[in-house]
C-alpha cells in the first residue's frame, strides 16, 4: 500500500496468466499417430488371412521414440476405429466384415458421386486434364500386368475427384473410409479382370467431367463404385 497526498491507495496487482503446463509428449504422440496411420493406410489389410498385429516395442524401435507416445498414438487410433485392443493378445489393425465393407462402399458411392458433380462444375480445365495423366503409364501397358502400379493410380484418381469437388466436408468424411476403401480396391483389382474394366470406366468418367456433364459424371461415378459393391458381394474374399 502507498499514499498519494494523504490518501491510501492499494497497489495494483498484476494479473497472472492462467497457463497450463505443456505436454512434452504431445508432439511425439501426434507424430507417432500420423506415422502409424499412414503405415496402416498403405497396408494390404485384406490381402491375406492373418490378422495384422501391431508390436508396440517394434513400433518404438522403428520410430525412434519411447513406448509412451506409441501407446498414446495407438489409443487415438483405437478411438477412431483403426485398431482394436484384444486383452492378453495385443493390438490389431481393424478389418471390416463383408457386410460392413459393402456398407462403406455404398456410403463412398454417395459421397464421391456428389464430389464428381461438384468437380464437373468447379474444377478448372487443367485440373481435369490432370486426371488423364494419372493413367499415362497405362496408355501402352495393360493395367492387369502392373497391379501394384495400377492400384496406386486408381487410388490417386478417386482421391483427386474428392479434392476437385472443392468441398472440405466431403474430404473430411471420406478420410477415415479411405484406409479400408484403398485396401478393398487393391484386392479387387486382382480379381475377375476388374483392372481392365476399371480403367475403361475411369476414362468415361473423365470424359464426362471434361464435358462438364454434371449428371453423367455423377451417375458414372456412382455406378462405378456400386459396381465395386456388387463385385465384393459376388467375389470378395475378406477375412473376418
Amino acid at each position: 500500500m502507498r499514499r498519494i497526498e494523504g490518501i491510501a491507495v492499494q497497489s495494483a496487482v498484476a494479473p497472472k496468466l492462467n497457463i497450463t503446463p505443456l505436454e512434452t509428449t504431445a508432439s511425439l504422440r501426434m507424430l507417432a499417430y500420423e506415422a502409424i496411420k499412414k503405415a496402416i493406410t498403405e497396408m494390404d489389410i485384406y490381402g491375406h488371412p492373418q490378422e495384422i498385429r501391431l508390436d508396440e516395442r517394434q513400433l518404438s524401435q522403428d520410430l525412434g521414440v519411447s513406448r509412451t507416445p506409441i501407446r498414446e498414438a495407438l489409443t487415438l487410433l483405437e478411438q477412431e476405429g483403426f485398431v482394436r485392443s484384444v486383452p492378453r493378445r495385443g493390438i490389431f489393425v481393424v478389418r471390416k466384415s463383408k457386410r460392413e465393407i459393402i456398407e462403406m462402399i455404398l456410403v463412398w458411392a454417395a459421397l464421391e458421386s456428389m464430389a464428381a458433380r461438384l468437380a464437373a462444375e468447379r474444377a478448372t480445365d487443367s485440373d481435369l486434364e490432370s486426371l488423364r495423366h494419372v493413367f499415362d503409364q497405362f496408355q501402352n501397358e495393360k493395367p492387369e500386368e502392373h497391379p501394384d502400379e495400377y492400384s496406386q493410380a486408381n487410388i490417386t484418381f478417386h482421391q483427386t475427384i474428392i479434392r476437385l469437388s472443392g468441398c472440405q466436408l466431403i474430404a473430411d468424411m471420406t478420410e477415415n473410409l479411405f484406409i479400408h476403401m484403398r485396401a478393398i480396391r487393391a484386392v479387387s483389382m486382382r480379381q475377375q479382370d476388374r483392372a481392365r474394366r476399371s480403367i475403361e470406366e475411369h476414362m468415361a468418367i473423365i470424359s464426362a467431367l471434361e464435358s462438364r456433364d454434371v449428371e453423367r459424371a455423377e451417375r458414372l461415378v456412382r455406378e462405378h463404385t456400386l459396381g465395386l459393391a456388387a463385385h465384393v458381394e459376388k467375389y470378395g474374399v475378406f477375412y473376418e
